[in-house]
């Protein structure tokens, strides 16, 4: 990918990019300047009419809590979590060998349709089929894009169901955490059941023990990267859900200038695995999805002379995480006990 064509990439185009190749950068957060309404019926029983006003500003009415529901895989595992299960799903789901992709959760796979599981894929015939009350998905963008909704067929697939997004641009993961709490909650998931209740408390302590360690750990440099056959990517803070929201907790990020991430919108920055060693860092969290290679696969030699390699200190990234509480703690936990026990080797 040159930087001539990633500069003639549309926001969106960047964003396939991302899907493609995995790169962490691809999640955007930082703070939210619009207030945001809740569901309009929160908790209604199922057979009353059904209301939710997106973070497109979009009201969706309906005259009863929809049951046939197609979303992103993401999506789908977020609300599989607090209870609700959809019909069809499309984006990330099944892995090569059959197994369920890290972005569909604890979900059944055999269960749902899949509509498409990779990017630019949506199966239009199989989703009129399902004849679908309402589509589901995330937004990383101001426009209000919705997320694996192939472009040149978006126009048939809005003709055939309303859609809900649930903004996961310019603001930090507990914003869309609880934008899908009261979207589950508007389609009639128990949100009092211990399971859930139990969740929230452990994503709240999680949260506090980040915070707890990174106060005793500031000078532990942490550095987000996700790879691909070719390069080497470093992703920014500013414009992930999930880093923005760690890096208001206290800790301390590797942050690639905004000259070296202009190519790319202000997402990351591309190296050439001959420069990866460019940035000092103690802890590398690597992007978790199928779509990038991961830590055990990667076969360069400037890889694994990376200080933080040696040291054995690389973890894991979701770096599109699941929008449940439960599906975060971990994120949370793993960040916190790599920065209670990382040496400072950079």
């Amino acid at each position: 990918m040159s930087n001539a064509r990633t500069a003639r990439f549309s926001r969106r185009g960047l964003l396939a990019a991302g899907g493609a190749l995995g790169l962490g950068a691809v999640l955007t957060a930082c703070g939210d300047d619009k207030k945001d309404s809740g569901s309009g019926s929160k908790g209604e029983a199922k057979s009353g009419p059904w209301s939710y006003k997106d973070d497109r500003g979009k009201t969706v009415k309906l005259d009863k809590v929809p049951a046939n529901i197609v979303a992103f895989t993401g999506v789908a595992a977020a609300l599989y979590d607090y209870g609700i299960e959809v019909k069809g799903v499309f984006g990330p789901t099944k892995t090569k060998d059959g197994k369920a992709d890290v972005q569909a959760g604890d979900m059944d796979i055999s269960k749902v349709t899949i509509l498409g599981n990779v990017w630019d894929q949506f199966n239009v015939e199989k989703y009129a089929a399902l004849a679908p009350d309402v589509l589901i998905s995330t937004t990383f963008d101001s426009a209000g894009t919705l997320w694996y909704v192939p472009e040149k067929s978006k126009d048939k697939i809005a003709k055939l169901a309303p859609s809900v997004a649930i903004s996961v641009y310019d603001r930090q993961l507990t914003k869309p955490l609880q934008r899908m709490w009261e979207l589950a909650e508007s389609l009639g998931a128990d949100m009092k059941a211990a399971k859930v209740v139990e969740a929230k408390k452990r994503f709240e302590e999680a949260s506090e023990r980040l915070r707890k360690a990174a106060k005793a750990n500031p000078d532990i440099k942490v550095m987000a990267g996700s790879a691909s056959q070719e390069l080497f990517y470093v992703s920014g803070s500013n414009l992930s859900v999930d880093l923005e929201y760690f890096k208001s907790l206290g800790v301390n990020f590797v942050e690639p200038s905004e000259e070296a991430k202009k190519d790319t919108g202000g997402w990351f920055e591309s190296l050439s695995w001959e420069n990866i060693d460019k940035y000092e860092a103690d802890i590398i969290m690597m992007d978790d999805r199928t779509s990038a290679i991961q830590p055990k696969d990667i076969t360069e030699a400037t890889w694994k002379k990376l200080p933080a390699v040696k040291a054995g200190q690389v973890i894991p990234r979701s770096a599109e995480p699941i929008l449940s509480y439960d599906k975060c703690v971990p994120l949370v936990e793993n960040l916190a006990a790599a920065l209670e026990k990382a040496k400072k080797v950079s």
